[in-house]
Protein backbone atom coordinates (compact mmCIF):
# COMPACT_ATOMS: atom_id res chain seq x y z
CA UNK A 1 0.00 0.00 0.00
CA UNK A 2 2.71 2.21 0.54
CA UNK A 3 4.64 1.42 -2.34
CA UNK A 4 1.06 2.39 -4.55
CA UNK A 5 0.95 5.27 -2.67
CA UNK A 6 4.56 6.55 -3.31
CA UNK A 7 3.98 5.87 -6.94
CA UNK A 8 1.13 7.76 -6.94
CA UNK A 9 2.64 10.77 -5.57
CA UNK A 10 5.50 10.01 -7.72
CA UNK A 11 3.50 9.95 -10.48
CA UNK A 12 0.54 12.64 -10.08
CA UNK A 13 1.23 14.46 -6.85
CA UNK A 14 2.84 17.95 -6.31
CA UNK A 15 0.56 19.17 -9.13
CA UNK A 16 -1.22 23.02 -8.66
CA UNK A 17 -5.21 23.31 -8.95
CA UNK A 18 -5.02 25.23 -11.61
CA UNK A 19 -3.32 22.13 -13.36
CA UNK A 20 -6.38 19.94 -12.60
CA UNK A 21 -8.88 22.57 -13.97
CA UNK A 22 -7.23 22.62 -16.77
CA UNK A 23 -6.96 18.52 -17.12
CA UNK A 24 -10.74 18.30 -16.55
CA UNK A 25 -11.73 20.91 -19.17
CA UNK A 26 -9.08 18.67 -21.63
CA UNK A 27 -11.01 15.44 -20.34
CA UNK A 28 -14.39 16.65 -20.68
CA UNK A 29 -13.97 17.95 -24.27
CA UNK A 30 -12.37 14.98 -25.53
CA UNK A 31 -14.67 12.59 -23.97
CA UNK A 32 -17.68 14.45 -26.27
CA UNK A 33 -15.44 14.62 -29.44
CA UNK A 34 -17.29 12.64 -31.76
CA UNK A 35 -17.69 14.22 -34.82
CA UNK A 36 -14.57 13.61 -36.41
CA UNK A 37 -13.85 10.32 -35.40
CA UNK A 38 -16.85 9.48 -38.02
CA UNK A 39 -16.63 12.63 -40.32
CA UNK A 40 -14.73 10.52 -43.33
CA UNK A 41 -17.47 7.87 -42.87
CA UNK A 42 -19.88 10.49 -42.39
CA UNK A 43 -19.75 12.00 -45.59
CA UNK A 44 -19.38 8.88 -47.60
CA UNK A 45 -22.09 6.92 -46.22
CA UNK A 46 -24.33 10.10 -45.50
CA UNK A 47 -23.64 12.39 -48.26
CA UNK A 48 -22.27 10.53 -50.83
CA UNK A 49 -18.88 11.27 -51.07
CA UNK A 50 -16.26 9.18 -52.60
CA UNK A 51 -12.97 8.42 -50.13
CA UNK A 52 -10.82 11.02 -51.93
CA UNK A 53 -13.58 13.75 -51.95
CA UNK A 54 -14.06 12.67 -48.30
CA UNK A 55 -10.38 12.93 -47.60
CA UNK A 56 -10.58 16.71 -48.93
CA UNK A 57 -13.36 17.66 -47.02
CA UNK A 58 -11.58 16.34 -43.49
CA UNK A 59 -8.30 17.82 -45.00
CA UNK A 60 -10.14 21.44 -45.24
CA UNK A 61 -10.24 20.91 -41.41
CA UNK A 62 -6.52 20.66 -41.16
CA UNK A 63 -5.94 23.71 -43.57
CA UNK A 64 -8.13 25.43 -40.42
CA UNK A 65 -6.55 23.97 -38.03
CA UNK A 66 -2.92 25.50 -39.57
CA UNK A 67 -4.18 29.38 -39.12
CA UNK A 68 -5.82 28.65 -36.07
CA UNK A 69 -2.91 27.24 -33.94
CA UNK A 70 -0.36 30.26 -34.68
CA UNK A 71 -3.57 32.52 -34.10
CA UNK A 72 -4.23 30.72 -30.68
CA UNK A 73 -0.15 31.40 -29.85
CA UNK A 74 -0.47 34.77 -30.74
CA UNK A 75 -3.50 35.30 -28.78
CA UNK A 76 -2.19 33.44 -25.45
CA UNK A 77 0.85 35.29 -25.65
CA UNK A 78 -0.87 38.66 -26.51
CA UNK A 79 -4.46 38.30 -25.05
CA UNK A 80 -3.90 35.76 -22.31
CA UNK A 81 -4.31 31.93 -21.50
CA UNK A 82 -7.63 31.97 -20.35
CA UNK A 83 -8.96 34.34 -22.66
CA UNK A 84 -7.99 32.70 -25.55
CA UNK A 85 -9.39 29.28 -24.30
CA UNK A 86 -12.99 30.38 -23.42
CA UNK A 87 -13.55 32.65 -27.34
CA UNK A 88 -11.75 29.08 -28.98
CA UNK A 89 -14.34 26.73 -26.62
CA UNK A 90 -17.58 28.73 -27.62
CA UNK A 91 -16.62 29.34 -30.98
CA UNK A 92 -16.19 25.46 -31.63
CA UNK A 93 -19.70 24.57 -30.12
CA UNK A 94 -21.42 26.86 -32.54
CA UNK A 95 -19.82 25.96 -35.42
CA UNK A 96 -20.22 22.31 -34.77
CA UNK A 97 -23.72 22.65 -34.00
CA UNK A 98 -24.17 24.67 -37.59
CA UNK A 99 -22.21 21.39 -38.99
CA UNK A 100 -24.72 19.14 -37.59
CA UNK A 101 -27.44 20.81 -40.13
CA UNK A 102 -25.50 21.14 -42.70
CA UNK A 103 -26.30 19.64 -46.01
CA UNK A 104 -24.42 20.31 -48.95
CA UNK A 105 -20.82 19.07 -49.48
CA UNK A 106 -19.27 23.00 -50.14
CA UNK A 107 -20.82 24.08 -46.98
CA UNK A 108 -19.00 21.21 -44.94
CA UNK A 109 -15.87 22.14 -45.85
CA UNK A 110 -16.31 26.00 -45.09
CA UNK A 111 -17.51 24.91 -41.38
CA UNK A 112 -15.08 21.96 -41.12
CA UNK A 113 -12.19 24.55 -41.75
CA UNK A 114 -13.70 27.25 -40.07
CA UNK A 115 -13.85 24.20 -36.84
CA UNK A 116 -10.38 23.47 -37.36
CA UNK A 117 -9.39 27.00 -36.12
CA UNK A 118 -11.33 26.93 -33.11
CA UNK A 119 -10.37 23.41 -32.37
CA UNK A 120 -6.60 24.49 -33.21
CA UNK A 121 -6.61 27.82 -30.66
CA UNK A 122 -6.36 26.03 -27.65
CA UNK A 123 -3.46 23.47 -27.75
CA UNK A 124 -0.59 26.48 -27.60
CA UNK A 125 -2.76 28.09 -24.55
CA UNK A 126 -3.24 24.76 -22.75
CA UNK A 127 0.22 23.21 -23.36
CA UNK A 128 1.27 27.34 -22.14
CA UNK A 129 -0.64 27.33 -19.03
CA UNK A 130 0.67 24.35 -17.98
CA UNK A 131 3.97 25.30 -17.93
CA UNK A 132 3.38 28.55 -16.31
CA UNK A 133 2.09 26.98 -13.70
CA UNK A 134 3.72 23.46 -12.90
CA UNK A 135 6.82 23.60 -11.52
CA UNK A 136 10.16 22.43 -14.10
CA UNK A 137 10.62 19.09 -11.92
CA UNK A 138 7.23 18.36 -12.45
CA UNK A 139 6.20 18.88 -16.21
CA UNK A 140 6.94 15.84 -17.76
CA UNK A 141 4.92 14.46 -15.78
CA UNK A 142 2.09 17.16 -16.33
CA UNK A 143 2.33 16.41 -19.73
CA UNK A 144 1.96 12.49 -19.29
CA UNK A 145 -1.08 13.43 -17.56
CA UNK A 146 -2.24 15.75 -19.93
CA UNK A 147 -1.89 12.88 -22.87
CA UNK A 148 -3.34 10.22 -20.19
CA UNK A 149 -6.95 12.62 -19.87
CA UNK A 150 -6.60 13.23 -23.08
CA UNK A 151 -6.99 9.79 -24.49
CA UNK A 152 -9.09 8.85 -21.41
CA UNK A 153 -11.77 11.11 -23.25
CA UNK A 154 -11.17 9.71 -26.52
CA UNK A 155 -11.34 6.11 -25.53
CA UNK A 156 -15.01 7.16 -23.75
CA UNK A 157 -15.60 9.17 -26.89
CA UNK A 158 -14.74 6.36 -29.31
CA UNK A 159 -16.92 3.60 -27.22
CA UNK A 160 -20.32 5.80 -27.73
CA UNK A 161 -19.44 7.49 -30.69
CA UNK A 162 -19.16 3.68 -32.93
CA UNK A 163 -23.45 3.32 -31.46
CA UNK A 164 -24.80 6.86 -32.12
CA UNK A 165 -22.84 6.71 -35.54
CA UNK A 166 -25.33 3.48 -36.41
CA UNK A 167 -28.46 5.71 -34.40
CA UNK A 168 -27.50 9.33 -35.95
CA UNK A 169 -25.20 11.30 -37.24
CA UNK A 170 -26.89 14.27 -36.04
CA UNK A 171 -26.73 13.38 -32.62
CA UNK A 172 -22.66 12.91 -32.82
CA UNK A 173 -22.02 16.87 -33.90
CA UNK A 174 -24.34 18.09 -31.10
CA UNK A 175 -23.34 15.84 -28.53
CA UNK A 176 -19.64 16.96 -29.23
CA UNK A 177 -20.99 20.98 -29.63
CA UNK A 178 -22.40 20.43 -25.69
CA UNK A 179 -19.36 18.56 -24.28
CA UNK A 180 -17.38 21.72 -25.99
CA UNK A 181 -19.81 23.87 -24.02
CA UNK A 182 -19.24 21.89 -20.80
CA UNK A 183 -15.37 22.33 -21.00
CA UNK A 184 -15.82 26.37 -21.60
CA UNK A 185 -17.75 26.24 -18.13
CA UNK A 186 -14.90 24.55 -16.24
CA UNK A 187 -12.39 27.05 -17.53
CA UNK A 188 -14.87 30.22 -17.35
CA UNK A 189 -15.47 29.17 -13.28
CA UNK A 190 -12.45 27.77 -12.12
CA UNK A 191 -9.06 28.58 -14.04
CA UNK A 192 -7.57 31.74 -13.35
CA UNK A 193 -5.39 33.88 -16.06
CA UNK A 194 -1.85 31.97 -15.46
CA UNK A 195 0.22 34.74 -17.62
CA UNK A 196 2.13 36.74 -15.69
CA UNK A 197 3.35 39.37 -17.98
CA UNK A 198 5.55 41.02 -15.05
CA UNK A 199 7.67 38.08 -14.80
CA UNK A 200 8.49 38.20 -18.86
CA UNK A 201 10.43 40.80 -19.93
CA UNK A 202 10.77 40.59 -23.59
CA UNK A 203 14.95 40.31 -24.80
CA UNK A 204 16.43 39.45 -27.87
CA UNK A 205 16.35 35.44 -28.66
CA UNK A 206 19.03 33.73 -30.51
CA UNK A 207 20.18 37.22 -31.60
CA UNK A 208 16.80 38.35 -32.87
CA UNK A 209 13.87 40.61 -31.23
CA UNK A 210 11.09 37.71 -30.02
CA UNK A 211 8.23 37.19 -32.25
CA UNK A 212 7.09 34.06 -34.12
CA UNK A 213 9.44 34.40 -36.48
CA UNK A 214 11.95 33.36 -33.94
CA UNK A 215 10.42 30.07 -33.36
CA UNK A 216 10.01 29.75 -37.44
CA UNK A 217 13.65 30.78 -37.67
CA UNK A 218 14.86 28.26 -35.17
CA UNK A 219 16.83 25.14 -37.23
CA UNK A 220 16.94 23.09 -33.89
CA UNK A 221 13.34 23.23 -32.87
CA UNK A 222 12.22 22.98 -36.62
CA UNK A 223 13.72 19.89 -36.87
CA UNK A 224 12.19 18.48 -33.89
CA UNK A 225 9.14 19.89 -35.08
CA UNK A 226 9.46 18.12 -38.51
CA UNK A 227 10.16 14.89 -37.12
CA UNK A 228 6.77 15.88 -34.40
CA UNK A 229 4.66 15.82 -37.99
CA UNK A 230 6.00 12.60 -39.19
CA UNK A 231 4.64 11.22 -35.77
CA UNK A 232 1.75 13.09 -36.30
CA UNK A 233 0.81 11.68 -39.83
CA UNK A 234 0.84 8.37 -38.32
CA UNK A 235 -1.25 9.02 -35.34
CA UNK A 236 -3.83 10.86 -38.22
CA UNK A 237 -4.44 7.16 -39.59
CA UNK A 238 -6.34 6.18 -37.14
CA UNK A 239 -8.99 8.74 -37.62
CA UNK A 240 -9.01 9.19 -41.44
CA UNK A 241 -8.24 6.42 -43.09
CA UNK A 242 -8.17 3.73 -41.14
CA UNK A 243 -11.79 3.87 -41.09
CA UNK A 244 -11.99 3.78 -44.59
CA UNK A 245 -9.80 0.70 -44.53
CA UNK A 246 -11.71 -1.54 -42.17
CA UNK A 247 -15.35 -0.35 -44.22
CA UNK A 248 -13.77 -1.96 -47.66
CA UNK A 249 -12.38 -5.30 -45.56
CA UNK A 250 -16.17 -5.19 -44.56
CA UNK A 251 -16.17 -4.23 -40.83
CA UNK A 252 -18.49 -2.19 -39.02
CA UNK A 253 -18.27 1.14 -37.56
CA UNK A 254 -18.69 -0.59 -34.29
CA UNK A 255 -15.80 -2.50 -35.25
CA UNK A 256 -13.90 0.47 -35.86
CA UNK A 257 -14.30 2.15 -32.77
CA UNK A 258 -13.36 -0.98 -30.83
CA UNK A 259 -10.18 -0.13 -32.59
CA UNK A 260 -9.76 3.23 -31.20
CA UNK A 261 -11.31 2.16 -27.64
CA UNK A 262 -8.53 -0.35 -27.12
CA UNK A 263 -5.57 1.70 -28.03
CA UNK A 264 -7.49 4.52 -25.69
CA UNK A 265 -8.09 1.67 -22.94
CA UNK A 266 -4.35 0.81 -22.68
CA UNK A 267 -3.29 4.14 -22.43
CA UNK A 268 -5.62 4.89 -19.39
CA UNK A 269 -4.52 1.67 -18.06
CA UNK A 270 -0.89 1.48 -18.97
CA UNK A 271 -0.24 5.24 -19.45
CA UNK A 272 0.87 6.12 -15.76
CA UNK A 273 3.71 3.72 -15.45
CA UNK A 274 5.64 5.25 -18.71
CA UNK A 275 7.67 7.78 -16.76
CA UNK A 276 9.20 5.89 -14.42
CA UNK A 277 9.79 3.10 -17.24
CA UNK A 278 11.62 5.86 -19.54
CA UNK A 279 13.21 7.68 -16.96
CA UNK A 280 17.04 6.16 -17.18
CA UNK A 281 17.16 6.65 -21.05
CA UNK A 282 17.93 9.54 -23.10
CA UNK A 283 14.94 11.55 -24.38
CA UNK A 284 16.16 10.40 -28.85
CA UNK A 285 16.72 7.00 -27.82
CA UNK A 286 12.84 6.71 -26.21
CA UNK A 287 11.08 8.83 -29.58
CA UNK A 288 13.05 6.43 -31.98
CA UNK A 289 12.37 2.84 -30.16
CA UNK A 290 8.48 4.53 -30.01
CA UNK A 291 8.17 5.90 -33.65
CA UNK A 292 9.75 2.40 -35.13
CA UNK A 293 7.04 0.84 -32.90
CA UNK A 294 3.97 2.72 -34.57
CA UNK A 295 5.60 2.43 -37.82
CA UNK A 296 5.62 -1.09 -37.34
CA UNK A 297 1.89 -1.17 -35.89
CA UNK A 298 0.93 0.45 -39.09
CA UNK A 299 2.63 -1.65 -41.38
CA UNK A 300 0.90 -4.58 -40.01
CA UNK A 301 -2.25 -3.30 -41.58
CA UNK A 302 -1.23 -4.12 -44.89
CA UNK A 303 -2.17 -7.62 -44.30
CA UNK A 304 -4.90 -7.15 -41.71
CA UNK A 305 -7.81 -8.29 -43.44
CA UNK A 306 -10.36 -9.09 -40.31
CA UNK A 307 -10.57 -7.18 -36.60
CA UNK A 308 -8.48 -9.42 -34.59
CA UNK A 309 -5.43 -8.16 -36.71
CA UNK A 310 -6.82 -4.86 -36.59
CA UNK A 311 -6.69 -5.22 -32.66
CA UNK A 312 -3.52 -6.25 -32.70
CA UNK A 313 -1.64 -3.63 -34.53
CA UNK A 314 -3.33 -1.36 -32.60
CA UNK A 315 -1.56 -2.61 -29.44
CA UNK A 316 1.77 -2.03 -31.04
CA UNK A 317 0.69 1.51 -32.19
CA UNK A 318 -0.32 2.59 -29.05
CA UNK A 319 2.92 1.56 -27.01
CA UNK A 320 4.33 3.68 -29.31
CA UNK A 321 2.15 6.57 -28.78
CA UNK A 322 2.40 5.79 -24.76
CA UNK A 323 6.21 5.94 -25.23
CA UNK A 324 6.31 9.23 -27.24
CA UNK A 325 4.26 11.37 -25.54
CA UNK A 326 6.18 12.64 -22.34
CA UNK A 327 9.43 12.92 -24.00
CA UNK A 328 7.72 14.95 -26.87
CA UNK A 329 6.32 17.56 -25.34
CA UNK A 330 9.04 17.96 -22.82
CA UNK A 331 11.23 18.83 -25.43
CA UNK A 332 8.91 21.04 -27.21
CA UNK A 333 8.58 23.04 -24.06
CA UNK A 334 12.55 23.21 -23.18
CA UNK A 335 13.30 24.65 -26.70
CA UNK A 336 11.27 27.35 -25.92
CA UNK A 337 11.82 30.98 -24.50
CA UNK A 338 10.10 31.79 -21.78
CA UNK A 339 8.67 35.15 -23.62
CA UNK A 340 7.85 33.35 -26.49
CA UNK A 341 6.50 30.25 -24.62
CA UNK A 342 2.80 30.29 -26.16
CA UNK A 343 4.12 31.29 -29.55
CA UNK A 344 6.43 28.23 -30.08
CA UNK A 345 3.86 25.92 -28.92
CA UNK A 346 1.75 27.26 -31.71
CA UNK A 347 4.46 26.51 -34.31
CA UNK A 348 4.92 22.82 -32.45
CA UNK A 349 1.02 22.96 -32.66
CA UNK A 350 1.35 23.47 -36.85
CA UNK A 351 2.39 19.85 -36.97
CA UNK A 352 -1.18 18.64 -35.99
CA UNK A 353 -3.66 20.16 -38.63
CA UNK A 354 -0.98 19.91 -41.23
CA UNK A 355 -1.05 16.08 -40.52
CA UNK A 356 -4.32 16.60 -40.62
CA UNK A 357 -4.57 17.50 -43.72
CA UNK A 358 -1.61 15.92 -45.33
CA UNK A 359 -3.18 12.50 -44.11
CA UNK A 360 -6.18 12.02 -44.86
CA UNK A 361 -5.70 14.24 -48.50
CA UNK A 362 -2.88 12.21 -49.87
CA UNK A 363 -4.26 8.92 -47.31
CA UNK A 364 -7.13 9.12 -49.84
CA UNK A 365 -5.99 9.10 -52.86
CA UNK A 366 -2.94 6.29 -51.66
CA UNK A 367 -5.84 4.40 -50.42
CA UNK A 368 -7.56 4.65 -53.64
CA UNK A 369 -4.59 3.84 -55.55
CA UNK A 370 -1.88 1.29 -53.99
CA UNK A 371 -4.54 -0.26 -51.64
CA UNK A 372 -3.25 -1.90 -48.82
CA UNK A 373 0.06 -1.21 -49.85
CA UNK A 374 -0.65 1.96 -48.27
CA UNK A 375 0.06 0.72 -44.77
CA UNK A 376 3.71 0.43 -46.02
CA UNK A 377 4.50 3.96 -47.18
CA UNK A 378 2.79 4.37 -43.56
CA UNK A 379 5.61 2.13 -42.33
CA UNK A 380 8.36 3.39 -44.12
CA UNK A 381 7.76 7.13 -42.83
CA UNK A 382 7.71 6.10 -39.38
CA UNK A 383 10.99 4.44 -39.63
CA UNK A 384 12.39 7.94 -41.23
CA UNK A 385 11.26 9.59 -38.11
CA UNK A 386 13.27 6.71 -35.84
CA UNK A 387 16.50 7.33 -37.68
CA UNK A 388 15.89 11.41 -37.69
CA UNK A 389 15.29 11.42 -33.99
CA UNK A 390 18.50 9.44 -33.46
CA UNK A 391 20.62 12.03 -35.48
CA UNK A 392 18.94 15.07 -34.11
CA UNK A 393 19.03 14.07 -30.09
CA UNK A 394 22.61 15.41 -29.64
CA UNK A 395 22.24 19.05 -30.75
CA UNK A 396 18.79 19.60 -29.32
CA UNK A 397 20.46 18.53 -25.79
CA UNK A 398 22.88 21.11 -26.05
CA UNK A 399 20.68 23.60 -27.35
CA UNK A 400 18.64 22.91 -24.17
CA UNK A 401 21.60 22.85 -22.27
CA UNK A 402 22.57 26.92 -23.42
CA UNK A 403 19.24 27.86 -22.92
CA UNK A 404 19.04 26.93 -19.55
CA UNK A 405 22.31 28.57 -18.70
CA UNK A 406 21.12 31.16 -20.64
CA UNK A 407 17.73 31.80 -18.40
CA UNK A 408 19.97 31.37 -14.88
CA UNK A 409 22.10 34.63 -15.67
CA UNK A 410 21.32 37.76 -14.52
CA UNK A 411 19.02 39.65 -16.45
CA UNK A 412 21.09 42.61 -17.46
CA UNK A 413 23.19 40.45 -18.35
CA UNK A 414 20.97 38.13 -20.86
CA UNK A 415 19.73 41.79 -22.38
Amino acid sequence: MRGLRRWWDDTAGGMPRTFWYLWSGLLINRAGAFALLFLSLYLTSARGASPSLAGLVVGAYGIGGAGGTLLGGVLADRWGRRSTLLAAHLAAAGLMAALAFSRHLAAIAVLAALVGVAHSMPGPAFVAAIVDVVPETRRSRAFNLQFWAFNLGMAVASLLAGVLAEASFLALFLVDAGATLAAALVIALKVPETLDRRAVTPRAVLGRRPGLHTALTDRTFLAFVGLTFLLAVLTMQTSTIMPLAMREDGLRPTAYGLVVALGGALIVAGQLFVPRLIEPYRRSTVLAVSTGLMALGFGTLTVADGLPLYLGAAVVWTVGQMLAAPPNAQINADLAPPELRARYQSVFYLTFPAASFVAPALGGLSLERLGERHWLVVGALGLCAAAGHLLAGGPRERRIAALRADDRQPAEIRR
